[in-house]
């Protein structure tokens, strides 16, 4: 793939030297929903994720291209001209980060060429976005010699996102991608930015992504109204409870105060958050005790609420999970990321992985006609540039 990227490079850009860059995707283990919470999230960088050649222009010119988005060829924009325009696709995330940098005192003094190339799969829920802004914040941060942290990095992306783009997303994408560390899960508070890294030994067993490769089109407007009703049920608490987040409550305590919440559904997206945080708090410690067979319940209870409660799952990513929980040797599994589509997580014994693909494989292509697809993942580091 980089040599294929550096060939392209140079039939567009010419032979001067470039340079290279990497940002992975993320997979959530747990946690779902609860970054725009207050709450913890648990997830790890990828091995997949996004390369990107780039060189400094002379001018104020961008030149931007994709290989995953061949038929666009080479957009092109200005440091000086930075507006989201839905017809310029993914460069907006570019030009967001950019814009998000210059709005912090990190002015581009010219653009840039680059070409990237990904095997993130599109839709698929792992973050393509969050991992494009990442990788464009560090490649700003090494080409202009910016003094900006991962940790900054990942908050611009965020921005980007939230601001420029319009998806009001969590910060947890962005982090993952930014603080990967090789073999590790991150454990992050996300209402204080505090995480430790814990290693993810699974042993005799595996966490294997399952594509669905579908996407339903409400993922964007339902996942800002689900960050709507998560306000609306958090204002309704505030009435009477001394709390800044839904992550600050315990179940308990949500139990004995869900009744402020006027509206059943948003007492329903309350719910999943208070708990969601908790199982994720227990998810770790599970890993870190060696108690997998804890944490796949606990996937599979983050399932159930997602489905019901958060109601962000859909028939297809149901059935996955319904299959996968059939199989022997299958401890957890679970819709991971924003919904409606992409992928399952699941904690399967190594001895069981050819009947868990070959099972829902066959079963699922029979009943939706499509043939799913299945990452046995590697815990990757973050961003960098490849020396």
């Amino acid at each position: 793939m980089m040599k294929h990227l550096k060939e392209k490079f140079q039939e567009l850009y010419g032979s001067r030297e470039a340079r290279l860059f990497f940002a992975p995707g993320r997979v959530n283990i747990i946690g779902e929903h609860t970054d725009y919470n207050g709450g913890h999230v648990f997830p790890c960088a990828l091995t997949l994720g996004i390369y990107g050649l780039a060189r400094k222009r002379e001018d104020d010119k961008l030149l931007l291209y994709s290989d995953n988005f061949k038929e666009a060829g080479v957009i092109e924009s200005s440091i000086l001209n930075l507006h989201y325009q839905k017809e310029d696709g993914w460069t907006n995330y570019v030009k967001g980060v950019i814009h998000c940098f210059q709005e912090k005192g990190y002015v581009l003094p010219s653009g840039f060429d680059l070409a990237i190339c990904g095997d993130i799969p599109d839709g698929s829920g792992l973050s393509s976005s969050a991992a494009l802004e990442v990788l464009t914040g560090t490649i700003l941060k090494e080409l202009y010699e910016f003094p900006v942290s991962p940790l900054e990095i990942a908050k611009l992306g965020q921005s980007a996102e939230n601001e420029f783009c319009g998806m009001n997303c969590g910060i947890m994408d962005q982090f993952a991608s930014a603080m990967g560390k090789e073999g590790h899960a991150i454990f992050l508070d996300t209402s204080t930015f505090t995480y430790e890294y814990a290693p993810l030994s699974l042993k005799d067993h595996k966490l294997v992504i399952t594509n669905s490769k579908v996407k339903h089109s409400l993922v964007d407007s339902a996942y800002n109204a689900r960050r709507r009703e998560c306000e609306r049920a958090l204002k309704d608490l505030q009435k009477e409870l001394p709390i800044q987040s839904l992550g600050d409550l315990s179940p308990e305590e949500f139990e004995a105060h869900k009744d402020l919440i006027q509206d059943p559904i948003c007492q329903n997206r309350g719910k999943h958050a208070v708990y969601e945080n908790q199982r994720t708090i227990l998810a770790k410690e599970a890993l870190t005790g060696d108690d997998l067979k804890k944490l796949g319940l606990l996937l599979s209870a983050s399932h159930k609420s997602l489905r019901y409660d958060y109601e962000v799952s859909c028939e297809e990513i149901d059935y996955l999970v319904d299959l996968a929980m059939e199989i022997p040797g299958v401890l957890g599994s679970r819709i991971t990321g924003g919904g409606f589509g992409g992928c399952t997580v699941s904690i399967v014994a190594k001895d069981s992985l050819d009947q868990f693909q070959t099972t829902l494989s066959k079963k699922y292509q029979e009943k939706y006609q499509i043939l799913p697809e299945f990452y046995l993942v590697d815990c990757g580091p973050g961003a960098h540039e490849i020396k």
